[in-house]
């Protein structure tokens, strides 16, 4: 098991897309992916303004990727949470989250939110998923062309080409990471 570990903010939770990929890169071993109950909770606010009649499933989705990825929960967090300051305090928990589980890297859209100089006292760093995914790609290729694959495989209602995964990536701005992908799109 790899000792890296990043703590996936709520953002990048949902789309479903994004999720399952990144689900699918935290059981390739490259790094241990964490989360929290009040992560997911945004993750489910945000689908269910959307879809409410998803609730059920949500609860499930959740119940699995607890489930999937050992040790994903932290807890314990909380006590670290009035002592950082960030441009949005609602951000806290997650940064209190990554401190407390020892993560490298918080992986989100709001880079913004994440301020260098707030984080790297803690030693961590802010990255969009297509810059953590490139990364991973860059240490490991043969790891993530297998998640990546293994996310394509799982889509099943309705199956997707390899291009038609490819755009689902571009749209949720992974456009580092189908460049990558695009030269192995055979073995996916």
């Amino acid at each position: 098991m790899a000792n890296f570990v990043a703590v996936y903010d709520s953002c990048v939770l949902y789309p479903a897309r994004l999720r399952n990929l990144l689900m699918h890169l935290a059981l390739s071993g490259l790094y241990r992916a964490r989360w929290t109950d009040r992560i997911h909770d945004e993750w489910i606010r945000a689908v269910l303004r959307k879809r409410p009649e998803l609730s059920d499933a949500l609860l499930e989705k959740r119940q699995q990727m607890n489930f999937a990825v050992p040790d994903s929960l932290v807890v314990g967090y909380e006590g670290l949470e009035a002592g950082l300051t960030l441009p949005d305090p609602d951000d806290r928990h997650v940064l209190a989250s990554a401190i407390f589980c020892g993560a490298g890297t918080i992986v989100t859209y709001n880079i913004k939110d994440f301020p260098e100089e707030a984080l790297a006292p803690h030693g961590i760093t802010a990255q969009h998923p297509d810059q953590f995914i490139e990364h991973a790609f860059d240490l490991n290729s043969a790891a993530v062309l297998h998640a990546v694959r293994d996310h394509r495989a799982s889509l099943k209602n309705p199956p997707k080409t390899v291009e038609e995964l490819f755009d689902g990536y571009l749209e949720v701005g992974l456009a580092t990471t189908v460049a990558a992908l695009r030269p192995n799109a055979q073995l996916l």
